[in-house]
């Protein structure tokens, strides 16, 4: 479980390590259609993340929906 840092508009920073931040857009939260970040997750609570890819900027995309799939497959 990772600890949100900032939710913006359409995205969320998720402190994936001390000091590194991965982008969660707000297509990869659930996987239903949400119109706002803050109506599922607010800042500072911990949610489960996977990194989906690193940008060629070297920062890492995330995705809640696909580390929720992995839990409940788990199950």
């Amino acid at each position: 479980m990772e600890k949100l840092s900032k939710i913006l508009e359409f995205v969320a920073l998720v402190e994936i390590l001390p000091g590194v931040e991965g982008l969660l857009h707000i297509s990869q939260i659930a996987d239903r259609r949400i119109q706002r970040v803050g109506d599922i997750l607010k800042v500072g609570e911990k949610t489960p993340v996977k990194v989906i890819e690193i940008d060629e900027l070297g920062r890492p995309r995330l995705s809640r929906k696909e580390a929720l799939r992995e839990i409940e497959n788990k199950v």
